[in-house]
């Protein structure tokens, strides 16, 4: 990596600031797809989906869980701002039987309840795939 061709990434839950590193590559689930970005992209906002945040530091993929919110590309700059942030490394086989718990709970035939057992069902097929991964 140039020295001048870093992305910085910062990854921010309400709890805490999870991620602050510079980066080669970031690779986000926005909610209607994947989206790249390298340096010098041009500045976007995004609505975020559940799904993993893929960044390249060092030679090396890194992998963090990330469960909706918002991306921001501006001036070498990709801030994410989402509910949870887990990395791949620290996901569990507890973490995963909760999420598939979730998805068992939820019942009902009404639309709110239907939108949330797709996310919940988002969110463990997600940390499935990440965990097994790892």
């Amino acid at each position: 990596m140039v020295k001048g061709d870093v992305i910085e990434l910062i990854v921010i839950t309400p709890e805490r600031q999870v991620l602050d590193e510079h980066v080669s590559s970031v690779v986000f689930a926005a909610h209607d797809g994947e989206l790249g970005v390298l340096h010098n992209r041009a500045p976007l906002m995004c609505e975020l989906g559940i799904g993993q945040l893929r960044y390249e530091t060092g030679g090396r993929v890194q992998r963090l869980f990330i469960d909706g919110g918002f991306a921001q590309v501006h001036r070498n700059s990709v801030t994410i701002l989402t509910q949870q942030a887990m990395p791949a490394g620290q996901i569990t086989p507890n973490t995963v039987a909760a999420a598939e718990r979730s998805v068992k709970e939820l019942r009902g035939g009404d639309p709110e309840t239907i939108a949330a057992r797709q996310s919940a069902q988002q969110r463990f097929r997600t940390l499935r795939r990440l965990r097994v991964a790892t």
